[in-house]
């Protein structure tokens, strides 16, 4: 008999929503956040920073004499967002060099904005250090299906992630999914992925695409995720869906284009449950498909004993200022 672990739904949201939510379980994040330093921006709270960093924050030597310290909160010096943006990227880089962190090996030379409140940008920070700071991100997901037909169940474009990433290697993936830049806004985050990763003309994707919500989640990082694990990574996914046509019709098909996905699968409901329960998809993509099943009427009350969990956690409100 197979020992390999079944995951539940609420077993895959448990995965990417890891960290307690100071709402709905506040002794339990007293006591997580007990030895954490608040990152803050005036008053507000912007991110976590865990012990490990702090005290790189508080080696002068090495990291630069542009952060407030104190017993309970670290801020950035800067009186514009021009100034807070070096400090940070001139600590970030004495860091990158002396190989403080493993995270920052994956250093992708692009820029993720956190913002202050009224989305006002606070200071630009590089993707690959944010989860140092646990600081608030974004990323748009879609998913490409092929509807219910007379003859055929709905299926969904399953891509599997090339061997060679840095990051969850070969696992599954939604069909087109990628963090959002600086000045990107959603939805020209998804044309851009879904040419990079799919091949999908933009012509078709803007025409076809239709806005879905997002999805909003806590999560503590994994040893797939790359780097350290125990990194804090706060994220909201703007989630997306496109019907199209059948394959062997008039139907695009996904095509790998830029290396980072292997192959695209055109896989049944029932194909995609199995592979989430033996939790071969990226943890966040997880949680993006069951939203999916969500709004489609495959996930309810009546067949889902934590419905109302898994949708109210895959919707966290999050305490941090917002885009």
């Amino acid at each position: 008999m197979s020992t390999a672990k079944r995951y539940s739904n609420l077993d895959l949201v448990d995965r990417v929503d890891g960290f307690p939510n100071a709402a709905t379980h506040p002794v339990a994040f007293a006591e997580r956040t007990a030895e954490f330093a608040r990152f803050t921006y005036l008053s507000h709270t912007i991110g976590y920073i865990i012990p490990r960093v702090r005290a790189a924050l508080e080696d002068v030597a090495l990291s630069g004499d542009w952060w407030e310290i104190t017993p309970g909160a670290v801020s950035v010096k800067g009186g514009t967002v021009e100034e807070r943006t070096a400090n940070i990227s001139e600590t970030l880089k004495r860091w990158r060099e002396a190989k403080r962190f493993d995270v920052l090996s994956g250093w992708r030379n692009e820029m993720y904005t956190i913002y202050a409140p009224q989305g006002k940008p606070c200071f630009h920070m590089e993707r690959s250090a944010t989860p140092l700071f646990g600081v608030l991100t974004y990323g748009s997901h879609m998913t490409v299906y092929v509807p219910a037909s007379a003859t055929r169940p709905l299926r969904i474009w399953v891509p599997r992630r090339a061997a060679g990433k840095s990051t969850y290697p070969s696992m599954l993936d939604n069909t087109v999914a990628g963090g959002m830049g600086d000045g990107q806004t959603p939805l020209g985050c998804i044309i851009k992925e879904a040419g990079e990763e799919a091949s999908l003309e933009e012509s078709y994707v803007s025409a076809n695409v239709r806005s879905a919500g997002f999805v909003s989640y806590f999560y503590v990082r994994e040893p797939d995720a790359g780097g350290e694990s125990g990194l804090l990574q706060p994220e909201i996914e703007y989630v997306y869906d496109m019907a199209v046509g059948e394959p062997d019709g008039e139907g695009p098909v996904p095509v790998p284009c830029d290396g980072e996905v292997a192959e695209h699968m055109l896989l049944t409901v029932e194909e995609v449950k199995e592979q989430l329960a033996r939790g071969r998809f990226k943890p966040n993509c997880a949680a993006v498909m069951l939203d999916f099943f969500i709004r489609h009427g495959i996930l309810d009350a009546e067949n889902e004993p934590d419905f109302v969990e898994i949708y109210t956690r895959l919707h966290r409100r999050m305490e941090f200022p917002t885009r």
